[in-house]
Parts: C-alpha cells; structure tokens; sequence
C-alpha cells in the first residue's frame, strides 16, 4: 500500500520549532493518521526522504516561481534548470534580486503572482518575509531533487516517491473563514484559537460539504493536533490530506495526480486550488 506524507516545512528546523511529518494510508474515503514524525533539522528531513519510499507527499513550501519574475530576471525558464539556478544562490542574492524586481513596481503590485495563488488564497512565492516562502522553496526543493522524487508535471522522478505542492490554510478557510487557529508566539496562543482547531479538528473527521475526505485518527492524536498552539501538527496532517484527494485522482486514472493538464510547468500549482 502507498503511505501518505504530509509535510509542515520549515527552512530553519530546530529541536524547537521542528519540521512535522504526518505519516497514514488512504483506504477508500478515509485517511488514517498513523504517526507524526518531528525532523529537527534540514539533514534530518533530508535523510528521511532518501529513507522511505512508496508514499505521495504533500509538502507546504511553493515548487514554482512566477513566469512574470523568472522572465524578469533572465532566469532559465525550464522548471529543473531554474530550481538549479535558485539553489544556488544565497538568501542575500534572493532578497536583493526580489527587492530590485518588487523596486520597479507600482504599489499594491509590488509582488508577482502565480496562477495558483488567485484560487488557492496563497502567499506570492517569492516572498522573503511574512512568510518567508521564496527561502523555503530554497531550502526544501533541493532536497526533493536529491532525494530523486518524482514531481508531476515538473520533473520526472521516482515514482514510487510523488511530492506534490500543499498548502493547508487553503482547506482551513473552506472551514474557519478567515478565523485564526495557531500562533507561533505564546502571548498569542488563545482559547479562541484552541476553540478553531477544535473545530477544524472536528470537520477533517466528520465531514464537510467543501472537504472531499474524512480523517481518521485516536484520541490521543486528536489531542496532539488540538493541543499544538503552532498548528504545525494540524497543518501535516491537512497536507497529508491533500495528498491523498491526490492519490485517490491517480488511481482513477490521472497521471498528473489532479493538477490542472494546462498548468504552468515553470510555475507548479497547489493540489486542489
């Protein structure tokens, strides 16, 4: 049986504020969280990849830089050699080079979009503060690439190792709105916020007209994930979710795993956006 992989990033891991793992299996129209692994460092997620195999991940770090930003900058548009590019360079190269692009643009356009970003609610990928999203993808995708996974519609790989590019806010807001459910910052981590994820919780397992499948998990999960002020738990668990709507695509017979056949393949897109 393929497992499902669900990957809370960060691109400065510490025993602290580790990268989460949510490990399960898709069986019918039910996920089954069966363990959460915390990576407190980049060689540590790194080795993890190379470790496992036979699972589709969904990872909440952009794959893709904008067209408009990439055509800009006279990067290479071809999505392999572009990632190269960009991993070579310092975060300094990245900030000078997207504050000089951000520079000569008016305001309220100051950032370059993806075509995933308008119906996933996500941030600009080339954002290097709040969130920090430009330097995760620098982090992270050069250990994708070396670990040899397989990136539909981007990069032929592994294909008993599928990443696919998440982002649980998207399935949060389908819930919540726009109500607040984590905080990394103690002062912040309210009741209200406890209350959200309490609720979040309860529509990943019951259902909801917007979420296509149910979560199943024990009790002492459940606790973990409510319990978690960050929401780093709640956010792998959400991803791995999102990789299995994919999975369940692929099996029904789509090679791109439910992303859009059209899609840019410089750029990527966000499963289920």
């Amino acid at each position: 049986m393929t497992r499902l992989l669900g990957c809370d990033f960060s691109s400065s891991p510490n025993p602290r504020k580790p990268i989460l793992l949510a490990w399960g299996e898709l069986v019918g129209d039910r996920v089954a969280l069966t363990a959460l692994e915390r990576l407190p460092s980049l060689s540590a997620f790194s080795d993890g990849l190379q470790a496992h195999s036979d699972w589709v991940g969904g990872f909440d770090l952009p794959f893709g830089l904008p067209r408009e930003l990439v055509q800009t900058l006279g990067w290479p548009t071809q999505w392999l050699a572009c990632m190269q590019h960009f991993s070579q360079l310092s975060r300094e190269d990245i900030r000078t080079s997207f504050a000089a692009f951000c520079q000569a643009r008016p305001v309220g356009g100051k950032f370059a979009h993806r075509a995933t970003d308008g119906p996933a609610g996500s941030s600009p990928s080339m954002k290097w503060v709040n969130p920090p999203v430009a330097f995760m993808m620098h982090a992270g995708v050069p250990l994708l690439l070396k670990a040899g996974v397989h990136f539909p519609g981007l990069h032929e790989g592994d294909l008993r190792r599928v990443a696919l590019e998440t982002y649980p806010g998207m399935w949060a807001r389908r819930v919540l709105n726009r109500q607040s459910y984590k905080n990394d910052a103690v002062a912040k981590q309210t009741t209200e916020r406890w209350v959200a994820r309490k609720n979040l919780l309860h529509a990943l397992v019951w259902g909801h007209d917007d979420l296509p499948l149910r979560l199943k998990l024990s009790s002492a999960m459940a606790d973990t994930l409510v319990d978690d002020a960050s929401g780093d738990s709640i956010d792998a668990v959400i991803c791995m979710m999102q990789a299995a709507w994919a999975l369940q695509q692929h099996a029904n017979g789509d090679a791109m795993y439910g992303l859009p056949s059209d899609m840019d393949r410089l750029e990527g897109w966000i499963v289920n956006a």
